[in-house]
């Protein structure tokens, strides 16, 4: 048994057997997750929101502390920072949707209350 990563809202489960970046666990899952620096703490794309047994990840590195700030006491880590341990148990990782995606969506579902008044 490993630990159990669970991204959200797609609902897809993995389980890692080692220690790995929640990047490269999304990665592994197919589940998309937006970043620019590749991995270095540069550009905070890569926040994502975990839930669950904290022993199950490395605490916050002085990157990550100083891009996120007080929000890393608050669950909101950068997915390129923490690692999972490898070790049993359970988290839960929202991924948040992709801005230029959600507008786009906003704007097909309001053009679609646009046209039902006609």
């Amino acid at each position: 048994m490993g630990t159990r990563v669970r991204f959200e809202p797609q609902g897809i489960e993995i389980e890692m057997k080692h220690a790995v970046s929640l990047l490269d666990a999304a990665r592994r899952a197919g589940v998309p997750v937006r970043t620019r620096c590749d991995g270095k703490a540069g550009c905070l794309m890569c926040k994502v929101d975990v839930e669950g047994d904290e022993r199950l990840l490395t605490p916050p590195s002085q990157p990550e502390m100083r891009k996120l700030g007080v929000d890393s006491t608050q669950g909101l880590r950068l997915a390129c920072q923490v690692r999972v341990s490898g070790q049993e148990g359970a988290i839960t990782v929202t991924v948040p949707e992709d801005p230029l995606k959600a507008l786009v969506r906003r704007q097909l579902a309001e053009q679609q209350n646009d046209d039902s008044l006609w």
